[in-house]
């Protein structure tokens, strides 16, 4: 059992790390289709983070 704990807290980790990659790259998909300047989606980027 303590031997499972580690890894169940590694998984844990790594699909919160693989939902945030999602997330990040379907806005950097959805600015890059409104928008093709990099400034202005940088800028959006920053809004949306403060948000």
């Amino acid at each position: 059992m303590p031997q499972m704990m580690p890894l169940n807290w590694m998984m844990l980790f790594l699909y919160f790390l693989l939902i945030f990659y999602l997330f990040n790259i379907n806005l950097y998909f959805n600015n890059n289709i409104k928008k093709k300047d990099i400034p202005s989606k940088k800028y959006k980027f920053k809004l949306n983070w403060k948000w």
